[in-house]
């Protein structure tokens, strides 16, 4: 037996109470026979060493039957997907078939376990989804929705197992993981409660001082945060009882990572976030009275506080497509603090914290699975059209938090990203009607395609049947369906334009009597400069490049074939490009590492100039939308926003050989303004071999001198010897690189 399949004396203590709090929890669920099924599978599992543990060192049966315990009490999946979870360790050893899971389980069981298998593997040789799995990942989704939710939980679990793991990297990078794709996803469903935790527990990991500072501020002021708290709803719910209606009233603090994004956006510190907490008062109504009882609500707190108009959230009259309801409202309360509002009933409220999920608990609800069902319908669609990079940006958008709200002019309402153009709304109505938009009609005023909508925009769409098309309409629209719907009609027009183009070629050949030679062709289409064919065709279609010139090339290129014209100039090295897909292939060893070295003249990278890195320093490379490659240093400035917003452009870097270029690096220094310290600093740099003083600038103030002093050197090694030297000269008070 392997190592791996041996549970530890307290993981199996731990085994037995984690399978018994399961059964506990989601005994309604479960069959009788189930139990003593699961068990045989897992027996043999173990037995036969079929289980691997994780780069964590983490138990796969501990984390499956955690995630259980999480789906079944946090979600309230059924028997199936609770099955499914439970075996997926063992089918991932393939101590089973899906046959035996049918046979034994049901066909629904097979299903879903068949989709966590797919997922599972892509896993197995990282921490995280590496970019050309993706697209294996979002098929596996669009199949079954079930899938989406249990891997949000089962990730979620990975993250909070993994606070004192000593594999930082692997750590950082399911952070990064969570924060740009179950988070956002949990979002699109529904899961607040999960998708607050995921985010908070990225930040942890990913910018640990600002978690902690933000975590001991909330600490710090709690007492006085809850004594404000109540000073608030007493009256408030004096008011609401004397109105005859029955409710909970909670008051809660805004997450840790909602307070570190208003911190970075309004420039503040956790002191000058200004609506810090919020309360929700949560009404006991029946069905048919919700809307006018939360309305009710409404009109007492606005009675009682200034409400902010700008801060209102109606998303009781329109849900969010998530099935999200509730009124929000911000109020200028005592000691002249705003207090975010929250309206809703219970069952809007079981919704908030358990999405998707929840409705179905209540038989007849609308609204939440025809927009999630459009949603995966998108994923479908995404994967017909675009590679995988451009997949993955359609996908993000459409993990957008804000909706408006828009009409037509029938009164047919739809729901769009914020930020959505008119055609985005054409699209949305029809893939015919977007193909033919040229502008639209919002009340009496006409508009281009490349307007914003805005909620409540009544549209009327305006078509020319010669309409077709262009590329920059990619820059246009915002929602991955119409890029998709664009990039296929884009797709099957240069079809056309080819297959004219190729047969213009052919005819004119024919007519010169000229030899048509497939091997020969593609060598002049490469020597005219087009990497792509079609590009070529496109090109000579459009008249960008004529006929006749071809024809002289192809058969300059003909002869040199046959051997009767001069060769064909060789390609310079220095010319070529490798393509970004290509550089996993020849440049990534067996880790999916990019390797810096002074080899790399023919991949187009570059050392980004943000944070300018030089050779020792940690750093990842961040693949560009033109398909190249920057290198960041990983405390680059902009690396929290670039994993967060484009984590699957995130590419593991390390430098290889030793540091032999020179590199300018910017040092801020801070001292006493004493005569002569300038001349010890320049001095010690001129005794430091292989390190030049370029530029110096000095500021003085209040008896201190602040300077940046740029230098050349080779690598950090040589830094840090610097830094340490400048720190001795007698009145520097701190040396920092910039």
């Amino acid at each position: 037996m392997e190592q791996n399949s041996i549970f530890s004396p307290e993981e199996k203590d731990l085994v037995v109470e984690l399978y018994g709090r399961l059964m506990h929890a989601a005994h309604q669920a479960m069959r009788a026979e189930d139990t003593h099924m699961v068990r045989r599978y897992l027996h043999r599992a173990v037995t036969e060493g079929n289980l691997q543990r994780n780069e964590f060192g983490l138990h796969p049966v501990v984390l499956d039957l955690q995630t259980a315990i999480i789906v079944s009490q946090e979600i309230g999946l059924s028997r199936a997907a609770i099955l499914a979870i439970m075996l997926s360790s063992v089918a991932l050893g393939r101590a089973c078939t899906r046959e035996d899971i049918e046979r034994d389980f049901g066909r629904d069981v097979a299903k879903i376990l068949h989709g966590l298998y797919q997922i599972q593997s892509l896993y197995q040789r990282s921490a995280t989804i590496q970019t050309e799995n993706f697209r294996s990942l979002l098929v596996t989704f669009a199949e079954d929705i079930r899938v989406i939710l249990i891997m949000i939980v089962s990730r979620l679990n990975v993250m909070r197992q993994i606070k004192d793991t000593p594999n930082r990297e692997a750590q950082q990078r399911v952070a990064v993981e969570a924060s740009y794709l179950y988070a956002p996803l949990a979002h699109k469903l529904g899961l607040y409660k999960l998708k607050s935790e995921l985010e908070d527990l990225s930040l942890k990991y990913l910018e640990t001082e600002a978690y902690y500072h933000i975590k001991e501020k909330l600490n710090a002021t709690k007492a006085a945060r809850d004594s404000y708290i109540k000073r608030f709803v007493t009256p408030l719910e004096q008011k609401l009882r004397e109105a005859g209606l029955k409710f909970t009233l909670k008051g809660r603090t805004k997450s840790i990572h909602s307070i570190w994004q208003k911190m970075k956006k309004q420039k503040v510190d956790v002191d000058g976030v200004y609506d810090l907490f919020a309360i929700r008062i949560i009404l006991d109504s029946a069905p048919e009275k919700e809307k006018m009882d939360c309305w009710q609500v409404f009109s007492i707190v606005t009675d009682m506080y200034q409400s902010n108009p700008k801060r209102m959230r109606d998303w009781l009259s329109v849900p969010k497509s998530n099935g999200y309801e509730s009124l929000h409202i911000t109020v200028l309360a005592p000691e002249q603090k705003w207090v975010e509002v929250q309206i809703r009933t219970r069952r809007m409220d079981d919704v908030a914290e358990h999405g998707l999920a929840a409705h179905w608990r209540y038989k007849g609800v609308k609204g939440a699975q025809g927009g999630i069902d459009e949603w995966l319908a998108g994923i479908r669609s995404a994967l017909e059209a675009g590679d995988d990079r451009q997949i993955m940006d359609a996908f993000k958008m459409d993990l957008v938090e804000d909706e408006v709200f828009v009409f037509t002019p029938k009164g047919d309402l739809f729901k769009l990203p914020m930020g959505a153009s008119v055609l985005d709304f054409a699209y949305a109505i029809h893939t015919n009607v977007g193909n033919k938009c040229t502008g639209a009609k919002i009340g009496n005023k006409n508009v281009t395609i490349k307007h914003k909508l805005q909620s409540g925009d009544q549209i009327e769409i305006l078509t020319n049947v010669n309409q077709t098309p262009k590329r920059d309409w990619l820059n246009i629209v915002t929602t991955g369906k119409a890029k998709n719907k664009i990039r296929q009609s884009l797709k099957e027009m240069e079809a056309g334009q080819v297959t004219l183009a190729k047969e213009l070629l052919v005819r004119k050949m024919k007519n010169r009597k000229i030899d048509m030679e497939e091997a020969t062709l593609m060598h002049t289409i490469d020597k005219l400069g087009y990497k792509q064919v079609t590009l070529f065709y496109s090109d000579l279609q459009d008249g960008k490049i004529t006929v006749d010139h071809v024809l002289e090339t192809y058969v300059a290129q003909l002869k040199h074939d046959k051997g009767v014209g001069p060769a064909t100039a060789a390609k310079s090295t220095g010319d070529f490009v490798m393509p970004v897909e290509e550089i996993k292939a020849h440049k990534r060893g067996a880790d999916d590492v990019v390797v810096i070295d002074k080899n790399l003249s023919g991949i187009d990278f570059q050392l980004a100039r943000c944070c300018n890195p030089i050779y020792g320093d940690e750093v990842f490379g961040f693949v560009t939308s033109g398909g190249g490659i920057k290198i960041h240093r990983t405390n680059c400035p902009n690396a929290a926003d670039m994993r967060e917003r484009f984590g699957y452009r995130i590419l593991q870097a390390r430098w290889a050989g030793k540091g032999e270029n020179q590199y300018a690096i910017t040092l801020h220094i801070i001292g006493n303004d004493d005569m002569g310290i300038l001349n010890n600093i320049t001095s010690i740099i001129s005794k430091e071999e292989k390190i030049q003083m370029r530029s110096i600038s000095i500021d003085t103030s209040d008896n201190l001198f602040s300077g940046h002093l740029t230098v050349m050197l080779e690598d950090t090694g040589r830094l840090q010897q610097l830094i340490k030297k400048l720190k001795g000269v007698k009145g520097v008070k701190s040396v920092t690189r910039s």
